[in-house]
């Protein structure tokens, strides 16, 4: 976290950047290509240029820097190495990095320290994008078999040829139609009691198959500082949750004080795997997913204990009541 105020200030300082010039706009570079969000043509180029146009201001700035901050590795590194993972994982190619030594450089030292890999995927260096800017592919569809030919008939026809079924543009829209709403829990949660609410969600939300619980850890909570900048981490983190949301409940909560807290959240999803869900945001990987079993009388309690926001909770053995939290519906 830096060794001066100072330093702490620019840690800040480089990770709203990140936070607000990079990752939104490169969510909508790479999630339309991908088929996840709506496509259009203008939209992803404005957004690859967007982001292009802020990586140049951290390229002029590693010219004369090893860090981001200092000459050690700080928070800002690893958050920021982090969300900018997917344009290495879709667009910056060997011609871009050739053009962007220093960048390339940076993120390679900061993603091979091990504080780094032991949480984080590496992902390999791309000699070509693997995504450029044209439409996802449609699913393709069988011809049908020629039909017999029959005497012209003046009766109307009874039916009109039925157009290629388009790709889904989420994941979770190629699962069988749920025969729950996933929108009657959200108002049911809205409009009564918590108490009441949980009661009615154990009776009547489907868990079998249709829908899964998952427990949600940040993975760096001895990198946390203030508890307000914590829950902004979880506001920033619900908004890149965007493209998801008809699929997904939760609630995050940062429990502790300030320099002594984590970050934990149970959420409701659609399916039975988190990935789907949460892949939309780029900084999904710094949480671990835990499966819940609806079942295990400790697992119902857990999930209770979140989402009424009865602290407190323990970690590593220590008791952190609660502090402040957002609930993502």
């Amino acid at each position: 976290l830096g060794k001066t105020k100072q330093d702490y200030a620019s840690i800040l300082k480089w990770m709203s950047y990140f936070n607000s010039e990079i990752v939104s706009p490169l969510g909508n570079w790479f999630l339309p290509l991908l088929g996840r969000i709506p496509y259009n043509k203008k939209s992803v180029e404005d957004a690859s240029k967007t982001v292009l146009r802020a990586v140049e201001v951290v390229e002029k700035y590693m010219l004369r820097h090893t860090y981001l901050v200092g000459e050690r590795i700080t928070l800002a590194d690893l958050f920021c190495a982090c969300l900018l993972q997917r344009g290495f994982q879709y667009f910056f190619d060997k011609h871009w990095r050739q053009q962007h030594p220093n960048v390339t450089r940076w993120y390679d030292t900061v993603t091979n320290q091990p504080i780094y890999t032991d949480v984080a995927k590496k992902v390999d260096y791309l000699d070509t994008p693997t995504l450029t800017n044209v439409p996802p592919k449609k699913t393709e569809q069988p011809k049908a078999a020629p039909k017999a030919t029959v005497a012209p008939s003046t009766a109307p026809a009874d039916e009109e040829e039925v157009s290629p079924a388009p790709k889904p543009k989420h994941p979770c829209e190629a699962l069988p139609k749920a025969s729950f709403n996933l929108d009657e829990w959200k108002r049911h949660f809205s409009n009564n009691e918590e108490s009441e609410a949980l009661k009615w969600f154990w009776e009547n939300v489907p868990l079998e198959q249709e829908y899964s619980i998952w427990r949600c850890d940040y993975k760096y909570n001895d990198e946390l500082t203030l508890t307000f900048m914590s829950n902004n981490l979880i506001g920033g983190f619900f908004t890149r949750l965007e493209a998801s949301r008809k699929y997904i409940f939760g609630r995050a909560s940062v429990y502790g004080e300030n320099n002594a807290s984590v970050i934990q959240g149970v959420f409701f999803i659609r399916g039975q795997e988190f990935e789907p869900v949460f892949d939309v945001a780029p900084d999904y990987e710094s949480y671990e997913f835990t499966k819940l079993d609806p079942k295990k009388a400790e697992d119902r309690a857990f999930v209770e204990k979140h989402w009424a926001s009865e602290g407190p909770v323990v970690v590593g053995g220590k008791e952190y009541a609660h502090a402040c939290g957002k609930v993502f519906k």
